[in-house]
């Protein structure tokens, strides 16, 4: 059996294809369309925010889709490969400023957010892929279905969200208020309208350490 052929669902740990199980036909369908396109990120990458363990997610950044250029998407919502003397994207720069400026000493000056994984973060894009050079062209393919059920787990054993813009806050019902932290998006068209200062690192570090977690070093 090829990759194409092989169903999403039997790439998923074991742990969230329990908690998945009843979306089976969902993943087959998602995989029948992957299996005649190419997509950003690679296909070995598109669970690679939910590889670690349930028991292990702290806090959940809620992202839209993989960034349309094949050499920033990586599987994790917001993040980029470290690539030095790069230029990072808009939103990813101003998330880096909100962070120096909420919490300061950061682990990921260089825009690669892979070190708050190994701590308990999880950074979920909504839609899992997307076409090269193409934002948000599998929106229509139900990965917001699967995207939804995985937040509903982590929402149950009490995991802090993190929620920027509309479309990430349509999540809030799925999660408790005490749960969440919200603001306008990160973006350069939004970032001065309530998500600078928000600080929402330093907020997600008071409730986990309410939860008795220790805080991410972000």
């Amino acid at each position: 059996m090829t990759e194409e052929e092989l169903s999403l669902f039997d790439e998923l740990t074991p742990e969230w294809q329990g908690a998945l199980s009843s979306l089976k036909p969902q993943f087959a369908e998602i995989s029948r369309r992957l299996s005649s396109t190419t997509s950003n990120p690679v296909r070995s990458n598109i669970f690679r925010a939910i590889s670690q363990p349930m028991e292990l997610s702290k806090v959940v950044v809620v992202g839209q889709d993989p960034y349309p250029n094949a050499e920033d998407a990586c599987g994790l919502a917001f993040s980029v490969p470290n690539v030095p003397g790069r230029t990072l994207p808009p939103t990813l720069r101003n998330i880096l400023k909100e962070l120096d400026s909420d919490v300061g000493n950061a682990s990921v000056e260089n825009g690669d957010l892979s070190p708050w994984q190994g701590q308990g973060v999880v950074l979920l894009n909504r839609i899992l892929t997307t076409l090269p050079g193409v934002s948000l062209a599998h929106k229509d393919w139900g990965w917001q279905t699967i995207t939804n059920a995985i937040v509903e787990s982590l929402s149950s054993q009490g995991a802090i969200f993190i929620l920027w813009g509309r479309f990430a806050q349509e999540l809030s019902p799925l999660i408790p208020s005490q749960q969440r932290i919200e603001s306008v998006h990160p973006s350069p068209l939004s970032a001065y309208r309530g998500f600078f200062g928000s600080k929402p690192f330093s907020r997600a570090n008071e409730l986990l350490q309410e939860q008795g977690h220790p805080p991410i070093h972000w």
